[in-house]
């Protein structure tokens, strides 16, 4: 039996303008003006699977073997957000730190990981995985476990103790005050194996992504940084993460329902800009 080629044009859709070649990352269609595009004959060593030429293609006239045309999602032009909409997205982001008593449905939280998932990551690896700490037990448990490496790190005298102001979050805990994770319901953990140098950049990325489309949402996130340096230091964390053996945690997020609504866009300053 032949193998199946790489990809396959509709010679009857293609109107061989040579887009899938010019944008293909790694060079591997094979075009010449007035010819239908084919894979070079190397084509199947090196393909990253990122389906640019799929996507590029005006006609849908190219499938990839792994990613049929139509079983890609048609951009729909007239929900293209505009740059006001953006602008103001991105702006209004806020790190929500009071959350409602008030558990976000499953089917939401996959909802925002499905779209995160279209971030970029290097080479097209798609390599960072999900852990939503759902339970508000589980929640509490990693709490508590940061709260014991913060007085340990504090006791010992550790460098890193006065780099994060740890006298004075202790303090602040002792005092009745959540400052680890607010009282979020859930928490989201990215992991990727330990050997995979592109995953932590790839995981802010994505996570990135997760809190941008959270806000759509009505839904509040904020970067648990805490518990992610203590995770790096103190091992029961590690353990209670209950990641899959092998990898290693990458960056985390508390995500809930915000308590109170913003009105306003503080100010920021200005940017420090070079130009050569």
């Amino acid at each position: 039996m032949p193998l199946k080629p790489l990809f396959e044009v509709n010679t009857s859709l293609c109107i061989k303008c040579g887009a899938c070649a010019a944008t293909c990352p790694v060079k591997i269609v094979e075009f010449s003006k007035g010819e239908v595009p084919k894979p070079v004959v190397w084509a199947k060593k090196v393909c990253i699977n990122c389906g640019h030429c799929v996507a590029v293609c005006p006609k849908g006239a190219l499938s990839l073997a792994t990613m049929p045309a139509d079983a890609c999602r048609q951009i729909d032009a007239n929900i293209t957000p505009s740059w006001g909409a953006v602008s103001q997205l991105l702006r209004s982001r806020r790190s929500i730190r009071v959350y409602q008593d008030r558990q976000v449905e499953k089917s939401e939280i996959e909802k925002l990981i499905h779209t995160a998932r279209y971030s970029p990551t290097g080479h097209n690896s798609q390599s960072v995985s999900w852990t939503v700490v759902y339970e508000r037990s589980r929640v509490e448990k990693l709490k508590s476990l940061t709260v014991d490496w913060m007085r340990k790190a504090y006791a010992d005298g550790a460098p890193i103790s006065k780099t994060l102001g740890l006298k004075g979050v202790l303090m602040g805990i002792d005092a009745g005050n959540d400052l680890i994770l607010r009282g979020a319901p859930h928490i989201i953990i990215t992991h990727a194996s330990k050997d995979d140098r592109m995953a932590p950049s790839s995981a802010i990325i994505t996570l990135a992504y997760f809190e941008l489309a959270a806000k759509t949402l009505g839904l509040g996130t904020c970067w648990a940084g805490f518990m992610d340096i203590a995770a790096s230091f103190y091992p029961p964390i590690r353990e209670a993460m209950e990641l899959p053996e092998g990898h290693a945690s990458c960056s985390s997020m508390m995500l809930g329902y915000p308590k109170y609504q913003y009105h306003r866009i503080p100010t920021r300053k200005a940017p420090d800009i070079n130009w050569r």
